[in-house]
């Protein structure tokens, strides 16, 4: 009979315990967060890239002409392989092309510096970035915390900012901020809440 009563008593002030944290969470503000990331679909630059390849493949402008495009997905990267500089950068807009079409962000893609290559052609890597760098990640941090919100928080985590703010209002206008800005890579708002 003595532990039907404790066990009644250690429900109640559970209980009890619970309605405070229910009313202390009520009072408390909700935070609301989104996260600024970068990056591409590698599915979508997959399917871009053999789009490229079938249209190199039938155009005319290149029989006979040495265009390839390798891609390298565990690595993010695309290798384009040309002939000379015409047959590169042409191969370079064929790719782009298909890469709009697709909705992939060019502006992640990075051209590094061409390259010769066996037989006399050339070649150019393509770096896909995905996730925002330190420096990018400092210098968002630092607007933000520049344009004085109120009670806006940012903070780095790994290769993304979390942005956060008891108002949904004061994170649109950081949004709206942000998309003024001209970063080296397409910025991407997610995990609203």
């Amino acid at each position: 009979m003595i532990t039907e009563d404790v066990s009644a008593d250690d429900t109640l002030s559970a209980r009890v315990a619970s309605d405070a944290f229910a009313r202390y969470a009520a009072r408390m503000p909700k935070t609301e967060s989104f996260d600024v990331t970068t990056g591409v679909d590698l599915q979508e630059v997959d399917n871009a890239v053999n789009q490229a390849k079938k249209e190199i493949a039938q155009r005319y402008d290149f029989k006979g002409q040495k265009a390839e495009i390798e891609y390298d997905r565990p690595h993010a990267k695309l290798r384009l392989t040309a002939s000379d500089e015409f047959y590169l950068n042409a191969l370079w807009n064929v790719l782009r092309e298909r890469m709009i079409s697709r909705k992939v962000p060019v502006k992640n893609l990075h051209r590094e510096k061409v390259e010769p290559a066996s037989g006399g052609s050339l070649r150019q890597e393509v770096q896909l970035t995905q996730g925002i760098s330190p420096e990018t990640a400092r210098a968002i941090v630092k607007l933000i915390k520049d344009q004085k919100f109120k009670k806006v928080q940012s903070q780095i985590q790994g290769d993304a900012v979390r942005v956060s703010a008891p108002s949904r209002d004061e994170l649109q206008e950081v949004i709206a901020l942000l998309r003024q800005q001209d970063y080296d890579v397409e910025l991407q708002f997610g995990n609203y809440r």
